[in-house]
């Protein structure tokens, strides 16, 4: 069963606004290739949607970082207004014409999240419980956004393509952190790269 056939009515009907939404939207911003339009519940929606199968408990703040046209960060705040009233979502995205946008989803589906307009370097430390990215960075740099926003004991849940091993193995050359892959269910070649203990070597 995929994850969108286990989302209840109202999360869907939400997350139907934020794809017309997109659609809308996508010829003057750019937040989707436009070559992926036609395929954007499984190869955008979906493939976000997917990480809430594997947020740790008591994740009560999820950070989205480069949250662009909002994947994977509005999904999950779409999701998780609908499981957990406990979980604030941030998400942190430098272009303001994508922050309009993000901010614009939120409002016309009546879900609450933060969007901050900043660089991910210089956006005030997060202190998250899980942090969020999905075709935003190599795995280095993924790491050294984490260590600013993320609470020492926290998670963060990368989304990486099929060349996730050789950053895994560049990555390592100046990190210490536990990671284990998680199998994409939209796409064999990509993994979610689940990793903690994140610090500097």
């Amino acid at each position: 069963m995929s994850y969108l056939e286990a989302v209840s009515r109202e999360t869907m009907a939400k997350l139907e606004i934020y794809a017309e939404t997109l659609k809308k939207w996508n010829p003057r911003i750019n937040l989707v290739a436009k070559s992926t339009l036609s395929d954007l519940w499984e190869r955008h929606i979906e493939d976000s949607l997917q990480i809430m199968g594997h947020v740790p408990e008591r994740s009560h703040h999820i950070v989205d970082i480069g949250s662009g046209g909002g994947f994977p960060g509005l999904v999950l705040a779409i999701a998780a207004s609908e499981t957990d009233a406990n979980t604030n979502v941030t998400m942190i995205e430098s272009d303001q014409r994508k922050s309009v946008f993000l901010r614009t989803v939120l409002r016309e589906t009546g879900v609450s999240a933060e969007v901050l307009t900043d660089r991910i370097e210089l956006a005030p430390p997060q202190n998250a419980d899980l942090i969020t990215a999905r075709a935003l960075a190599d795995l280095t740099s993924l790491l050294g956004f984490a260590e600013r926003h993320l609470k020492p004991e926290g998670t963060a849940i990368f989304l990486k393509g099929k060349n996730w091993r050789n950053e895994l193995e560049i990555a390592q050359e100046n990190w210490h952190f536990e990671w284990k892959e998680v199998t994409s269910q939209t796409n064999v070649e990509a993994v979610l790269l689940v990793v903690k203990g994140i610090y500097r070597v």
